[in-house]
């Protein structure tokens, strides 16, 4: 199911500087309490969607950015929490044809709050039924959660941010790891790879890690730094985390090619 044409390999480093970091994901996808209004108005992003989630495509990847505040934020309606996904479901169908698939081989998200994350602390990404993950059962109808979406539909790689530092994860769908072999975990993984990155900079400072993670986490930062991404081609990403907290400079604290 992973697998859509030739072998793929993530390997964490990357040569785009990912805009999904904390802080303009925290501008662009709703990280305040609002109604979402400001963002309506002053961004025109692709796509009828309000400017709350679009989706793109850049040369072999299908890029598709939500807004996981809609999970949260039911005071202003449901509405918005349910058109997402079905607005999501259609794109991932259209991304996943055999001759759209063919072409962009890379199926990339993009959101606020995670889904996995092993930070000390009570968010939503700490918790078992995660609401961006599971869904909510306390709208009617419940509302659907995305990590079941995104595995079906072949997602292969999960940006996230809201966290105060950097996590990656090893392939993982329910709770568990899905590594491609023991050898080579990110060649074929059997499921999503997730990136928490957001350590770009904040005055609260980075946050504290659970000193106990889970076997899904795969690498830890509370440095401050950002995460590049290079599309290599059609079977190879390549991932970088640069930290900015050396004092010799930037500094690549971690690297991994992804064959997806």
């Amino acid at each position: 199911m992973r697998t859509v044409g030739p072998q793929k390999m993530l390997r964490p480093q990357s040569r785009l500087s990912l805009f999904t970091e904390h802080n303009m994901v925290h501008q662009a996808l709703g990280g305040t309490a609002c109604n979402f209004s400001n963002y309506r108005n002053r961004f025109s992003m692709p796509g009828q969607t309000e400017s709350l989630w679009y989706s793109w495509n850049l040369g072999s990847a299908h890029f598709v950015s939500i807004s996981t505040e809609v999970y949260f934020y039911l005071e202003y309606g449901q509405e918005l929490l349910f058109k997402q996904y079905e607005w999501l479901k259609k794109d991932l169908e259209e991304a996943n044809k055999p001759e759209n698939r063919a072409v962009r081989p890379w199926i990339i998200t993009m959101g606020h709050r995670p889904m996995y994350c092993s930070d000390d602390d009570q968010d939503d990404c700490t918790k078992f039924d995660s609401y961006v993950r599971l869904g909510r059962n306390d709208t009617k109808p419940p509302a659907p959660g995305l990590e079941d979406l995104f595995y079906r539909y072949g997602v292969d790689l999960e940006l996230w941010a809201h966290e105060h530092t950097y996590e990656r994860l090893w392939p993982v769908y329910g709770d568990k790891v899905c590594n491609g072999s023991k050898e080579q975990p990110y060649v074929n993984p059997k499921a999503p790879v997730h990136i928490i990155t957001g350590s770009a900079g904040c005055r609260e400072r980075t946050d504290r890690f659970n000193p106990n993670p889970k076997d899904w986490s795969a690498f830890r930062s509370t440095d401050y730094g950002y995460t590049r991404m290079q599309l290599v081609n059609a079977t190879h990403i390549y991932l970088e985390q640069v930290s900015d907290d050396q004092e010799t400079g930037e500094e690549i604290l971690c690297g991994i090619s992804f064959h997806g």
